[in-house]
């Protein structure tokens, strides 16, 4: 029985490696957060921005990097790194990039720059994208749901990731925090 359950834990060990893999190395974290309009992601690599802009007709993109972070282990943000990535989008026509960068919890000058972005219209749809696609990005997401779908904050907190526990955006949390204690501009 102890075989089975430890054969049982390294399947899940595994499988859940295979995923995370896939998910930062391959699919760069891309997710659909409201189908044909809005999108999260990890930095693509340049020679495969196009292909992604096109296959979700990308209009705009919104980079979360902040330039000069000197964190090298968790969010590499090179200014050169974003300027390359400005200029392959400029190379592709027709999609504006935007650089809002960023901290992990945002200001609310930050905020305010990232919705009046999104306020446009001809914008959408629009890729949202940090480093890794997994704090930044999804925090993002969680405004542009709570702001336009009029998602409810825990829910938008929820669905931030797969198990809310044990990851930045749990309770105490400061980005789990900052979810649930946003006001909307309407409720402001």
């Amino acid at each position: 029985m102890k075989k089975k359950i430890g054969l049982f834990v390294l399947a899940i060990v595994i499988i859940g490696a295979a995923k995370f893999y896939y998910d930062v190395n391959l699919n760069y974290n891309f997710k659909a957060i409201s189908e044909g309009k809005v999108y999260k992601s990890g930095v693509i690599p340049p020679d495969e921005l196009e292909d992604y802009i096109a296959k979700h007709n990308i209009k705009s993109v919104i980079d979360l990097r902040f330039p000069g972070t000197d964190d090298l282990v968790n969010n590499p943000e090179i200014p050169e790194q974003l300027i390359v990535e400005k200029e392959a989008i400029e190379k592709i026509g027709n999609v504006n990039y935007y650089n809002v960068g960023s901290r992990q919890v945002p200001d609310q000058p930050t905020v305010d720059k990232f919705l009046k972005i999104m306020d446009d219209s001809t914008n959408y749809p629009v890729l949202i994208h940090c480093h890794h696609g997994e704090g930044r990005a999804p925090l993002f997401s969680a405004i542009y749901r709570m702001e336009y779908e009029d998602i409810p904050n825990e829910e938008a907190r929820d669905e931030t990731r797969v198990l809310v526990k044990w990851s930045s955006f749990d309770d105490g949390k400061p980005k789990g925090e900052f979810v649930k204690n946003y006001k909307k501009r309407s409720s402001k």
